[in-house]
């Protein structure tokens, strides 16, 4: 403080001292000047610690704001990075299912493709059967309709015997 004093003073000295006396108007540089000297001395002796712990306040608000965003980056950062791991884990698993899938996919297409051989087979099969009772119909139709007709027709004489003998041929 005294060095302050002492500093503005010694500035203040040049001006005084080549003031000129011989102006017309005279003014009071000198005692303005030392008023303010007093004026600025006692307000920084009246103010001087306010001031500091005012600014000294604002520079630890200050650090604490920046503090707070520091650590809400940071927070940021770790939210990012566990957002990031996982995506990669999501990735991963998505990756897996899909290989799980198009497995179970030729898994589903090789059991589809065996019943549906067994069934063509067994279809297969049935027709065969249902072909060997058509024509076993038609046979016998067609051995009810002769007989019919031999037995119906008069131009053939047949016994009794020679006709169990004719059916138990076609029979047999």
């Amino acid at each position: 403080m005294k060095r302050v004093l002492l500093l503005l003073a010694m500035a203040m000295v040049p001006v005084a001292l080549f003031a000129s006396e011989g102006a017309e108007t005279n003014y009071d540089i000198v005692q303005r000047t030392v008023n303010f000297i007093i004026f600025a001395a006692i307000l920084w002796y009246l103010l001087a610690d306010k001031i500091k712990a005012f600014f000294a306040n604002r520079t630890l608000g200050i650090q604490s704001e920046l503090d707070k965003v520091q650590e809400s980056l940071k927070a940021s950062k770790d939210r990012v990075s566990e957002a990031q791991k996982k995506l990669d884990d999501a990735k991963k698993i998505s990756a897996e299912i899909i290989e799980s899938a198009k497995s179970d996919i030729e898994n589903i297409k090789q059991k589809v493709s065996t019943s549906i051989d067994t069934d063509i087979a067994n279809l297969s099969k049935n027709l065969d059967e249902m072909i060997k009772v058509e024509i076993s119909k038609a046979k016998k139709q067609v051995v009810a309709e002769i007989l019919d007709e031999l037995l119906n027709s008069e131009n053939i004489k047949l016994s009794q015997d020679e006709l169990v003998n004719i059916v138990l041929k076609r029979v047999a």
